[in-house]
């Protein structure tokens, strides 16, 4: 189950967090896998930590249409094809609606929703040739809204729908998917904990948020991508999963 021995991926955002753990999953079941990274630098950083068997470089921005195209050209070339599309590539902005800034919300909505919806663009003659498909990481916070996470949930709320709406007019050649994470132990969480006035009641209340009473793995978010990636979800397409500990089962 779940092999992808051979099969070519992109993951944006591969560098760190759940696209990390993402890249490591497909790289254990055989696949040859491009890592998304913003810089050079993070992507060294990752090899220095994973090293580099089977894995090529996808260095740049996807904030706007060059960017995302030229970040996915690389990847192609150097994969020789494309089969699965992960975007993973994303920026978390926290502020109460009175206080969010003009930059604030065009980086939110250039990286998070227009860098998904350009690296599908430029990808799909790939995926079209292989048959492959595309999963989107939107978020819980796309399905339910946050206090202090309008910017936020209005980018992945976005990618939710454009999984759809992709969906339906790429059927049935090319299959679109997109997982939405409740809180996840990444650098991010941990990142946002530190800036508030009480890190510590942050993140407990982070992982109270879900009914399992913790925040998820990456790893755990990675399982549910190949999933959807792999050949066992073949007449699966159109769908939002959240993996968030049955926070948006009730109250």
């Amino acid at each position: 189950m779940f092999d992808f021995d051979g099969r070519r991926i992109l993951v944006t955002g591969g560098a760190r967090g759940i696209g990390a753990a993402t890249v490591l999953a497909f790289r254990e079941r055989g696949a040859r896998v491009a890592v998304g990274a913003r810089s050079a630098a993070s992507y060294g950083a990752f090899l220095a930590r994973h090293g580099d068997r089977g894995i090529v470089p996808a260095v740049g921005e996807v904030r706007n249409r060059a960017a995302a195209h030229a970040v996915v050209a690389a990847a192609v070339d150097a994969l020789g094809g494309l089969d699965v599309l992960v975007n993973s590539a994303g920026i978390f902005v926290e502020a109460p609606v009175a206080e969010v800034t003009q930059e604030a919300w065009d980086d939110s909505l250039a990286v998070n929703l227009a860098g998904t919806f350009f690296c599908s663009q430029a990808a799909l003659p790939a995926l079209r040739a292989s048959g492959g498909n595309v999963i989107n990481v939107a978020s819980d916070a796309g399905l339910i809204g946050y206090p202090m996470g309008c910017v936020y949930s209005a980018a992945k709320g976005g990618v939710v729908n454009l999984t759809r709406a992709m969906a339906v007019e790429l059927a049935p050649a090319v299959r679109v998917n997109c997982v939405c994470p409740g809180n996840v132990e990444t650098d991010m969480i941990f990142a946002a904990a530190a800036a508030s006035a009480d890190p510590q009641a942050y993140l407990q209340s982070a992982r109270e948020r879900a009914y399992t009473r913790r925040m998820s793995q990456p790893a755990e978010i990675a399982a549910a991508i190949l999933y959807l990636a792999s050949r066992e979800a073949a007449n699966t397409t159109g769908i939002a999963l959240p993996v968030d500990g049955g926070r948006l089962a009730g109250y």
